[in-house]
């Protein structure tokens, strides 16, 4: 298990071209880019609210070919959390993340206390290869959670990012640093037990 520290390691992997670059980057920044820009990695942080105090979000961006399976690794061993992008528009890229998956089960060995979220990007193209209750089973299959994202039209980015920090047992995090609490904060933060949603 990593050592508990002031960073969180959130690594995002999925195949070419399915908008994981464009997930990190309209969290990170709000902002999307149209073109296609393949990424080697790209490390981002974000501040967040940890255990009543701060720590910093690192999320990192690899890349979508296998080009690099030494780096893949090392990422793995390093994350305290998993994004697994596919793209609702290619089966492909679905099929894709098992060998993936596979490797994040074989290095940290038991993944039960390890939040791994399944999404299924670009839930805004009108051509969809992959129904959502495919990505809803294969999360099931591998007891993780689900969520449906679309970066351009920025719908469910800040909602995933939260619910995998709601998926962290061993800390209480949130994308929530400023103190202030809405009723629908309250609200959820009942239903929750710990983390809150700005």
């Amino acid at each position: 298990m990593p050592e508990q520290s002031n960073d969180y390691n959130v690594v995002v992997f999925g195949a070419g071209g399915v908008g994981k670059s464009s997930l990190v980057l309209r969290f990170v920044k709000g902002t999307f880019r149209e073109t296609y820009i393949p990424t080697i990695e790209d490390t981002y942080r974000q501040v967040i609210s940890c255990d009543k105090s701060v720590c910093t979000l690192q999320i990192t961006d690899t890349t979508g070919s296998h080009q690099f399976p030494a780096m893949q690794r090392l990422s793995i061993s390093k994350g305290h959390a998993f994004i697994l992008v596919y793209s609702i528009c290619s089966r492909q890229s679905l099929e894709e993340l098992k060998p993936i998956y596979q490797q994040i089960l074989q290095i940290k060995g038991n993944i039960e206390n390890i939040p791994v979220m399944l999404v299924g990007n670009k839930c805004d193209e009108t051509v969809k290869e992959v129904d959502s209750k495919v990505g809803e089973a294969l999360a099931k299959e591998w007891k993780c959670a689900f969520m449906e994202t679309s970066a351009k039209m920025n719908y469910n980015v800040k909602e995933l990012f939260q619910e995998l920090l709601n998926l962290e047992k061993r800390r209480s995090m949130s994308l929530n640093i400023d103190g202030k609490k809405s009723k629908q904060q309250k609200r959820t933060e009942k239903l929750k037990g710990k983390c809150s949603i700005m």
